[in-house]
């Protein structure tokens, strides 16, 4: 019955997750409109934090933003998100979507942005194409609107920098996880 319950919450939480995340609802046109503007409440947020990053992701190839809620639950960790890719040579916007899966200890509830930086046009067109990320995660999360605080750090290779910002949520887990981004269909 336990497992039941458990499993019942896991579903309620992802599909909250993708609802926060601009996976389902509105039309393609407000969900495009929905994502670019949450695109810029992130860059903002991040020059804000970090001045620097602002000549970093204007000088490379290109850049991703996007918005993630990640649930862990004991043994494994689920997230779904969405997000856009800009090639800052062509001025082009894809519209993508990412599921991640993972493994390691942990529990709580997260909802968080990203933002990629390219700093090649291989890496760039890499992700675009293949879109798939191994990596490992630790954090702590404790944050509430302006409230609390958010520690956070992912690695990943090949020419790419990765910035996490964590809007909410309460959390604490240290994981092995896959991530697999992907070309919306629905919006490009």
């Amino acid at each position: 019955m336990s497992k039941l319950i458990a499993l019942s919450l896991l579903s309620i939480s992802l599909f909250s997750a993708c609802t926060a995340t601009g996976l389902s609802g509105d039309s393609p046109e407000e969900r495009r409109q929905a994502i670019l503007e949450m695109r810029e409440e992130v860059l903002n947020e991040l020059y804000g934090i970090r001045p620097d990053t602002r000549v970093q992701i204007g000088s490379a190839a290109g850049y991703a933003v996007f918005t993630n809620a990640n649930v862990n639950v004991i043994f494994a960790s689920f997230g779904a998100g969405a997000g856009v890719v800009r090639d800052n040579e062509s001025g082009q916007d894809t519209f993508m979507r990412m599921g991640e899966v993972g493994i390691g200890l942990g529990a709580g509830v997260k909802d968080f942005r990203a933002v990629f930086v390219f700093h090649s046009d291989d890496a760039l067109q890499r992700f675009l194409d293949v879109g798939i990320s191994v990596g490992g995660q630790a954090d702590a999360a404790a944050k509430a609107g302006d409230l609390g605080a958010a520690v956070s750090g992912e690695a990943l290779a090949d020419n790419i920098t990765v910035y996490q910002l964590t809007q909410s949520g309460l959390a604490l887990q240290a994981t092995v996880k896959g991530t697999r981004y992907w070309k919306d269909g629905d919006l490009n």
